[in-house]
């Protein structure tokens, strides 16, 4: 394996760590490769095809592409968790699937 796709491997399973700390059942899916059909570094969270990036330099656009691309199949809201060294784990998602999320959230709010 070479140096890429360890750090690749290594940024799934930390990302999935993160999740399971915060009460999602998620897991990486790399390990399942042609058995789920899922296309989706981790699968776990509801309706969220999730792209981990755990680079120095992220082209952002590129990742949200592959995860935009790589989501259709399924219909779930493409995002990419990102993060660099010594840094905290990001998410980006486009506006209109934030202000979507947003929304629902808002449903169940008092203002």
């Amino acid at each position: 394996m070479t140096n890429g796709k360890q750090k690749g491997k290594r940024g799934e399973l930390e990302f999935a760590r993160l999740c399971r700390a915060n009460g999602w059942d998620v897991r990486r899916t790399a390990q399942y490769c042609g058995n789920t059909g899922e296309a989706a570094d981790v699968v776990g969270l509801p309706g969220v095809h999730v792209e981990v990036k755990r680079v120095e330099r992220l082209n952002i656009e590129d990742a949200m592409a592959q995860a935009r691309r790589d989501s259709q199949k399924s219909g779930r809201v493409p995002i990419v968790a990102h993060r660099k060294n010594n840094c905290e784990w990001l998410i980006t998602m486009t506006a209109e699937d934030w202000f979507e999320m947003f929304r629902e959230w808002r449903g169940g709010q008092d203002d």
